[in-house]
């Protein structure tokens, strides 16, 4: 059957015990692409997963799949894990304040640990952040860096954060050889390795496991969770199980219009979805993957890392606590951000994978660091035939 561009998300797609994504809110057009197509190499898939890596950088990954021989992408897998660490994460985040900021190593100059509530900010009139998270290393998960000190709630579970890790960085993995195949990769990249090959598993990268907790917030165009931004790496998978977070649609991708009009949207959440911003409606049984900035510059702008950020859930969402799990998939940490295409542009500095994230992620923690803290957003957001202009 053929595939329309986009798929509207049906209102009967909710989790179990949280109250429903409401109808009457307008949300972004992601496209749905299935695991168990891509890993069937079926072209079609592969072609609206190239389009939504280039229009919009955002789209929906269906992670269950059947019958499909591939033992180092199970879907389903995937999932169970992804169940499993939610509990996990509310375990550490129950612990008393005093205890969690005992690992918070931003003063060793490491974005690993814990960031509290307000420890962030958000824009440049330095506005505090509302959430809570916990960062994993990979490195130290998968014993290639010396093992951090931890909650001792978190350390029986470094085999299930091992296993998260290793099925999630496949589905990166599986993303970046589709991109490689389609970008006009230069010979020397492709022979290299292409995308693949900057992103090793067993080699020294920021990839992580962070853990996020907002509580509920008063619905206002104030409460912002996390502000607008787009990610430091390559590809990041996303468990939502809330609504709150929104994209930056283009003028050029129109959103997916409110199904319903009963009860009418607060004054509130039709504000925050003024000037391209839109909700993300979260779907069991998938997870939301992105693009970072680390592929925009690998692509010379080819491929999109669009601007999005949290705010308060929408609906009878917003009285609820909001947690998301999420794995950053980044280059190794002495890979050079440049563009390795023919005919690419230059960047305006030399920049490794691991500086950039430094940059970024402690500009963020620090009074004066917002500007330090950009990314590929500084750049038009606007797309013509799938790049930059």
């Amino acid at each position: 059957m053929p595939h329309s561009d986009h798929s509207h998300s049906p209102a009967r797609d909710c989790f179990v015990d949280l109250p429903s994504f409401p109808e009457n809110v307008p949300t972004a057009p992601l496209l749905r692409i299935s695991l168990e197509k891509l890993l069937q190499n079926d072209v079609e898939e592969q072609n609206r997963c190239w389009k939504a890596c280039c229009d919009l950088g955002f789209f929906y990954l269906d992670l269950r799949t059947s019958g499909v021989d591939n033992h180092a992408i199970n879907g389903g897998e995937l999932l169970q894990d992804a169940d499993h660490l939610f509990e996990v994460m509310k375990s550490f985040f129950d612990l008393d304040v005093a205890e969690k900021v005992q690992y918070d190593f931003k003063d060793q100059g490491s974005y690993f640990g814990y960031k509290g509530y307000g420890e962030g900010i958000i824009d440049a009139k330095g506005t505090k952040d509302r959430n809570e998270f916990y960062n994993i290393s990979k490195d130290d998960i998968l014993s290639l860096s010396p093992t951090l000190s931890a909650p001792l709630v978190l350390t029986p579970h470094r085999s299930l954060f091992e296993s998260y890790i290793h099925r999630s960085h496949a589905i990166c993995m599986l993303v970046t050889s589709l991109l490689s195949k389609r970008l006009p990769l230069s010979e020397q990249a492709r022979a290299n390795g292409g995308l693949e090959a900057l992103h090793t598993l067993t080699s020294n990268s920021g990839d992580q496991i962070r853990f996020v907790r907002a509580p509920p917030q008063e619905v206002n165009v104030k409460g912002v969770a996390l502000g607008e931004h787009t990610d430091f790496g390559s590809v990041t998978v996303l468990f939502n199980r809330l609504g709150g977070l929104q994209v930056k649609l283009p003028s050029t991708i129109p959103p997916d219009p409110p199904t319903s009009s009963s009860p009418p949207p607060s004054q509130t959440e039709t504000k925050l979805c003024e000037d391209g911003w839109t909700y993300v409606h979260p779907l069991p049984g998938h997870c939301i993957i992105n693009l970072g900035d680390a592929l925009v510059k690998f692509s010379s702008n080819i491929l999109r890392s669009n601007i999005h950020r949290v705010v308060a859930a929408p609906g009878d969402q917003g009285s609820v606590t909001r947690y998301s799990l999420v794995y950053f998939c980044r280059p190794e940490d002495d890979i050079v951000l440049k563009a390795l295409v023919d005919g690419g542009e230059e960047e305006e500095e030399d920049v490794t994978a691991k500086e950039w994230t430094l940059r970024r992620a402690l500009g963020r923690r620090k009074e004066g660091g917002w500007e330090a803290s950009k990314g590929t957003e500084t750049r038009d957001t606007e797309r013509s035939g799938g790049m930059r202009v």
